[in-house]
């Protein structure tokens, strides 16, 4: 009646042995009878691009300005920093924010590969060098560690769910998280001068990475939630208070 599209008389059992022995893969459903349907691969295309804000829209009106890269935001993100008071400039995920006036960049969640987004790895690298606060979530901290000179990979299994747990790195602190992301970032090519901030306490990947002695930091997954908990929501009031 509403027309979703479905599948049944599958073999699940033999799927499960077949995912968990191959991790992740891409499927399509296929109608018996019809035409054969074209195997889309999303991984070969720029889904940033795609879903990224085409003009530059301002938020709030705080003393503060945050410019927030959009390389495919969920709106809490927006809705979290207003909340704590500062001025939000939202641009596509390719502009040169480097020539405006800012106190702190914030670098979004998104869909798909970080190889698409070298553009925006390169303005990273110039904010870096201006020095002021810096913060990644989800898409954004794969974008800053390339920034910094880590490598990013695809993971085996996504990390797709409301209840994954990470670890505080230099503390017994563990939190619930909402994830949704299929790379993350090979600890052990984390330049010196940074650090991990986060571990997954699941499959010890990396959840974020910090430096030493700037105010640049990042995580994995969503502080902002919605949905999901909120247990590192404090992740914003932290970036705001380097401001």
């Amino acid at each position: 009646e509403e027309k979703i599209p479905g599948v049944y008389g599958i073999d699940t059992r033999a799927l499960t042995k077949l995912l968990r022995e191959k991790g992740s893969l891409l499927g399509k459903i296929t109608f018996e009878g019809g035409e054969d349907i074209e195997f889309h691969d999303p991984n070969q295309e720029n889904l940033i691009a795609k879903v990224s804000t085409k003009e530059i829209v301002e938020y709030g009106s705080g003393d503060k300005t945050v410019v927030l890269v959009d390389c495919g935001t969920k709106y809490n993100i927006i809705r979290c920093l207003l909340r704590l008071g500062v001025k939000v400039v939202f641009v596509p995920w390719d502009y040169d924010f480097t020539q405006m006036e800012y106190d702190g960049l914030f670098i979004s969640n998104g869909p798909g590969s970080p190889e698409f987004a070298e553009i925006t790895v390169e303005h990273i690298r110039k904010a870096m060098e201006i020095g002021k606060p810096i913060c990644g979530i989800c898409m954004g901290n794969q974008l800053l560690c390339k920034a910094a000179g880590a490598k990013v990979y695809k993971l085996k299994y996504g990390h797709r769910s409301h209840n994954q747990p990470v670890r505080l790195v230099g503390t017994e602190k563990c939190y619930i998280t909402s994830q949704n992301h299929g790379f993350a970032v090979d600890n052990s090519t984390i330049p010196s001068e940074w650090e991990p901030h986060f571990i997954n306490m699941n499959d010890g990947t990396n959840e974020g990475i910090r430096h030493k002695t700037k105010p640049f930091f990042s995580a994995q997954f969503h502080p902002e939630a919605s949905s999901g908990p909120k247990d590192t929501e404090f992740i914003f009031e932290e970036f705001v208070n380097l401001l």
